[in-house]
């Protein structure tokens, strides 16, 4: 409880100043609510065990400028299990460590609050706490699209995300990014330092010259994917990112980063990327990795498998290193109302004659959509699928179809007037079970 105490008036000493400044662009007070009536397939036990229960939820939402603060009051509950029982509530929602869960009173707690933030990604100062869906640093050859939301439904994860750039204070040479995927348990937790050396010479293209240092971790403490600890586990380097053209209608812009991981393994990667009139995005990378490398080490799906890749950095590494590639292209339109992208990456090489449990080792596909409300009548969508192994299996194409070694996430939504109707759906196939985790969630609610 002391713990819990701390934590909370840590955030909100750090919010305080900047919740209430005087701010020229700061909106007034808002608040609304929502009321959501729904089902959702609940893993119930440390042995994987899911059943269905029903959920009510109350979901209060304020905002004073550029401060927000969002709750998510759910309870999950059966009526009549039984002939002698009306309404069951599920402990697991406020019980630490229910059924050998492992939660602890953070772990339950803290999700309760959904979001907190100050100012929007890309601000001079940033801050989020809550569910991170995207987070890179850097060029994302270390961290990248990190995401804590992979145990939705079920599990809502506190996390920190912060950007803060010395032009805030008039000094634009500097500027720092921090993140923790879990404030309850600061499992994985990393953050990068940035220079702009040249800003003040005014020099075309090098005067927005950045320079940058990563450093991201993980403490090997047991997670909600396996009750398994490790050994922790750090990976560094340093990125250089140079905007060549800037402006909405043609960005383009030149990046490199080199990574070391805790095997003693290295990664080189040298690439550009950027939009063509405002619509079409593109991005190349070539890679240059050492043997026993893994590109994009915490990648969205890293609190999924973050026990199967410390077990790849204990193990002895074989092999020689070799050259890799990624490509990437797809679309954002109307204000980035409606996207979608496509990325493939891989070995110049032929796929392992003999299996490795190394995914850098096969091509790997990635592919996000989505589209926002107001699109397409009451509809908007998002979702993502991530296929490892590629080929492993069987034929490329083939295999791209298998959801063996996938991870697929999906969000339906229905606006009508007040009323929201929502279906949420994660799989991803589990090797240790061999068999597929699913979690799904089907609510309505009503905001007022």
């Amino acid at each position: 409880m002391k713990k819990m105490v701390i934590i909370i008036a840590a955030i909100c000493i750090f919010f305080a100043p900047v919740a209430f400044a005087d701010d020229e662009d700061a909106g007034g007070f808002a608040f609304q609510a929502g009321i959501s009536l729904g089902t959702d397939v609940l893993v119930v036990d440390d042995l994987g065990t899911t059943e269905t229960w029903n959920s009510l939820g109350f979901q209060p939402d304020l905002s004073l400028g550029k401060f927000g603060i969002g709750f998510d009051l759910t309870v999950h509950f059966k009526l009549m299990p039984d002939t002698n029982t009306t309404v069951e509530i599920f402990p697991g929602d406020w019980v630490p460590d229910y059924e050998g869960s492992g939660k602890n009173l953070l772990d339950l707690y803290l999700p309760k609050v959904m979001y907190l933030r100050y100012g929007f990604r890309g601000d001079p100062l940033y801050a989020k706490l809550g569910s991170i869906e995207d987070l890179t640093l850097g060029n994302g050859f270390i961290v990248g699209e990190y995401a804590n939301t992979r145990f939705l439904p079920g599990q809502r994860i506190f996390g920190l995300d912060v950007g803060l750039d010395g032009a805030l204070f008039g000094f634009p040479y500097v500027g720092v990014e921090l993140l923790t995927g879990n404030l309850a348990r600061f499992d994985v937790f990393g953050g990068r330092l940035f220079v702009r050396p040249l800003i003040s010479t005014g020099l075309p293209i090098l005067e927005n010259l950045q320079v940058g240092a990563t450093l991201a971790m993980d403490r090997g403490v047991a997670g909600l994917a396996s009750d398994q600890s490790f050994d922790p586990l750090a990976v560094y380097g340093g990125d250089i990112f140079l905007p060549i053209l800037t402006g909405k209608a043609f960005p383009l812009a030149a990046f490199t980063e080199v990574a070391f991981e805790p095997n003693d393994s290295a990664g080189l990667m040298i690439g550009a990327g950027g939009r063509l009139v405002s619509v079409i995005t593109y991005g190349a990378q070539l890679r240059f990795l050492g043997a026993g490398f893994t590109p994009v080490y915490f990648d969205a799906n890293y609190d999924l498998f973050r026990v199967d890749k410390a077990a790849l950095m204990e193990a002895p590494v074989s092999g020689d290193g070799f050259v890799g590639w990624l490509a990437s292209a797809g679309a954002s339109l109307f204000d980035d109302m409606l996207y979608f992208n496509v990325s493939v990456d891989g070995p110049f090489k032929e796929i392992p004659a003999i299996d490795t449990d190394n995914s850098a080792e096969y091509p790997h596909l990635r592919g996000v959509i989505g589209m926002a409300d107001g699109m397409l009548g009451g509809f908007f969508v998002s979702g993502s699928y991530d296929k490892y192994f590629i080929g492993k299996d069987g034929g490329f194409f083939e295999d791209l179809v298998d959801p063996n070694d996938a991870v697929i996430t999906a969000a339906f939504n229905y606006k009508t007037g007040a009323a929201v109707f929502t279906l949420l759906y994660n799989l991803n196939y589990n090797a240790t079970t061999g068999s597929y985790d699913v979690t799904s969630s089907l609510q309505s609610s009503i905001k007022f």
